[in-house]
């Protein structure tokens, strides 16, 4: 049997198929289902664990905001009684992948249904053969994790072994939960360096106090444009954007070329969240004009940069507090002046080294697909919450309420 360290899977959190049933007429349906998330010391990605196949195996994933399936290593060692892959033209295959590929055997009637999972680290896809198993899952209240759950059909695509180069053992989950269990279309993750949490479904967000009622919102926007590696007409991308409308270094507006906040028709441009990228990502004028914003407002000598980073300053002159290093808040104004996305101290500089810190933003480069990839860094310590059914992101400081990610209790009561 294969070890979890030989697998890797793609979770991804976007739409919910209506086409999955439950592994049995179960008396119990959960509103919500809990993973813990950890912070992979060697990838910065972010990592959780979910129970596949019969008999069943514990497998190691990693959170993929942006993928359309949860994708297995096939090649090592994937036993199961329960697997069976999708045919091809078959209503689940159409429905899954509209126009989708298939294999071409001998015999038509065998052909099987293909999806092009992609890898965002190694810029990388390929086809995969897509497949269903049994995979078993933990239910929660919101408070605590409660009894675990199954679903017999839960599709993933197949990959090959090379395509997870770059990641750490797993990749992101499906929402497929939500039509298997009738709940509402919609996810949060809270990241923290240590432990975090991801919640599927209704339930109150609690991590010491109940966050629900502190998100702020805003529309979740769609990219018409496949923006993985292999881009089917017609088929729109699976990452999750926002609007961005001007960015603030100290309250002050920073001058950039405000075009490269809209996402044009060729599916250019935007904002988009990733939990793959370890740091945020800026096409490169948009880095060079916040940079010396930021810069300006710290009022202190830079030092030589120390890589992935292009700004960075002498530790002993950047003090820290509770909220993290004591510099200007770098402020993304979304749909108003009034929906405000700010990155403080505790998300926008990190630690290199023995006595550097810098600013924790990588300049990207010019013609850049996306202009802006707001990164996992970014994110921790942030309650961000995906209303699929609403389109809308919500999102809120765990810091500016005196807690953070890794407050949920995950006791089993």
């Amino acid at each position: 049997m294969a070890s979890s360290s030989s697998l890797h899977l793609l979770l991804f959190c976007s739409l919910l198929f209506p086409i999955i049933s439950l592994s049995q007429a179960q008396s119990f349906r959960p509103k919500a289902l809990v993973l813990p998330i950890t912070k992979d010391a060697s990838t910065l990605q972010y990592t959780t664990h979910i129970t596949q196949r019969t008999p069943p195996v514990p497998t190691k994933l990693t959170i993929d905001l942006g993928n359309d399936y949860l994708w297995v290593d096939c090649e090592k060692d994937y036993k199961s009684t329960t697997k069976t892959f999708i045919p091809c033209r078959s209503a689940r295959c159409n429905l899954l992948s509209p126009g989708s590929a298939c294999t071409a055997p001998p015999n038509p009637s065998e052909a099987i249904c293909v999806d092009f999972p992609y890898n965002e680290v190694i810029r990388t896809s390929t086809s995969g053969e897509v497949a269903q198993d049994k995979l078993y899952i933990q239910s929660t209240n919101g408070f605590n994790p409660g009894r675990v759950v199954s679903i017999s059909n839960f599709i993933f695509t197949c990959a090959p072994s090379f395509l997870l180069e770059g990641l750490a053992n797993g990749v992101s989950l499906p929402s497929q939960f939500a039509a298997s269990f009738s709940f509402t279309r919609k996810f949060a993750i809270c990241l923290n360096p240590s432990d975090g949490a991801i919640i599927f479904g209704s339930a109150p967000y609690i991590f010491n106090f109940n966050m629900s009622n502190s998100l702020t919102y805003t529309p979740l926007l769609q990219n018409p444009i496949g923006t993985g590696g292999t881009i089917s007409e017609g088929k729109p991308s699976s990452d999750y954007f926002i609007g961005v409308k001007s960015i603030k270094v100290n309250n002050a507006k920073v001058s950039l070329n405000t075009t490269l906040l809209s996402i044009n028709k060729e599916g250019f441009g935007g904002t988009k969240l990733s939990t793959i990228q370890p740091y945020t990502v800026l096409e490169s004028s948009i880095y060079k004009a916040v940079s010396e914003a930021f810069v300006k407002a710290v009022n202190k000598s830079t030092i030589a940069p120390v890589k992935p980073f292009g700004t960075c300053f002498a530790s002993k002159d950047i003090s820290s507090s509770r909220m993290g290093y004591s510099v200007p808040n770098i402020n993304l104004v979304l749909d108003s002046e009034k929906v405000v996305w700010t990155i403080m101290g505790s998300n926008s500089m990190v630690r290199a080294g023995d006595e550097a810190v810098c600013l924790a933003f990588v300049d990207g480069g010019l013609n850049r697909r996306t202009s802006i990839v707001l990164g996992g860094f970014q994110l921790e310590n942030y309650l961000v919450e995906f209303d699929l059914a609403r389109s809308r992101v919500g999102f809120t400081s765990m810091f500016l309420s005196h807690t953070n990610c890794a407050n949920f209790n995950f006791t089993f009561v």
